[in-house]
């Protein structure tokens, strides 16, 4: 049986990963800092510590006697970083080699990070490949793609390194984040009718967390031959901000029989744009995304339905940058 160690395991993706790995029969510790809380369920198998990546010395003795080391743990959202400055340097950054020297000396097998597709910043190329060069735009793309390197410089034969760089992750999740693409549009339609859209021309590569998972599963199982040193995008549908909108519109207009749901333009500063090609992984690894934002948008839906998603604009927990500047985390 296999051990997996998950920093940031308890947050957007993490709370919809472990369930899937424990229903596989990994065994699964989850260390988190808890900024949003902790929705996993109980399980024998699931170890969950509050823990902070900074915090070496628990970092080292959390992660002993793990095969696995999966780091998601990150201050997540471009807009994180107009919080404090030295709080998205230390976790994203500088907290990131002695993390990988920690899961090397710890005789962990293998090192799985969760880069972003947002490194590439702005491009015009219709296909950006894994070699495309790096435009980081804000600091945690930057941070995101400097950590890259850094692990490759420690690994060998006995401790495998692999990166994937996901698309804007949507869909469900028990701790769900709504200032995502996909997400904010479909919380915007279903609950005010007029979807509010910031921009519109830039292109966005999106991701289905149910293939988020997937795509992680698959890097856990491949022989090391296949992933070891190799960077992967891991996206599916790449649309505009303006034809997401529509996908969404009409999707919810035909199945929930709303009628004229609004759009609405405003400016945004974020100015990201790019078209990521994935088929690196496809090739190498046999993996192919299967779910669309149709079912990102349709799963959103019937989770506000069933009232599993309450007060959508005016909790913090389900907005990263609010949420934190409301804790005053450092």
């Amino acid at each position: 049986m296999k051990k997996i160690f998950i920093t940031g395991g308890a947050g957007y993706v993490g709370c919809r990963l472990v369930p899937i790995l424990l229903k596989k029969k990994y065994k699964v510790t989850v260390y988190d800092i808890m900024f949003y809380g902790n929705k996993l369920s109980n399980h024998r198998n699931l170890k969950v510590i509050r823990g902070d990546v900074r915090d070496r010395k628990k970092l080292k003795q959390s992660s002993l006697n793990h095969d696995i080391f999966l780091h998601l743990a990150c201050i997540s959202n471009d807009a994180s970083f107009v919080l404090n400055k030295k709080l998205s340097k230390t976790v994203n950054l500088d907290a990131f080699e002695p993390m990988v020297l920690i899961a090397k000396k710890n005789k962990i097998k293998r090192f799985i990070y969760a880069s972003t597709s947002s490194v590439y910043g702005i491009s015009n190329k219709k296909n950006v490949r894994e070699n495309h060069p790096l435009v980081p735009l804000t600091l945690y793309n930057k941070y995101k793609g400097l950590c890259e390197p850094k692990l490759f410089k420690h690994t060998d034969e006995n401790f495998i390194g692999v990166v994937f760089r996901p698309a804007t992750v949507c869909g469900y999740s028990t701790r769900q984040r709504l200032d995502l693409s996909v997400n904010i549009l479909t919380n915007h339609a279903i609950n005010k009718n007029e979807i509010t859209i910031f921009g519109g021309k830039q292109l966005r590569p999106n991701l289905h967390i149910l293939d988020y998972c997937n795509a992680v599963i698959k890097l856990i199982k491949t022989p090391k031959k296949y992933v070891q040193n190799q960077i992967f995008n891991v996206g599916y549908q790449n649309y505009s901000i303006n034809n997401l909108a529509l996908i969404v519109k009409k999707t919810i207009e035909k199945v929930y029989k709303k009628k004229n749901i609004q759009l609405k333009n405003i400016r945004s500063k974020d100015i990201r744009s790019y078209h990521i090609n994935s088929d690196k992984i496809k090739k190498l690894l046999n993996f192919k995304p299967k779910y669309t934002i149709e079912h990102a948008v349709l799963e959103l839906v019937k989770a506000f339905k069933k009232n599993k998603i309450k007060n959508s604009f005016n909790n913090d927990i389900y907005f990263n940058v609010k949420r934190m500047m409301k804790i005053k985390a450092k």
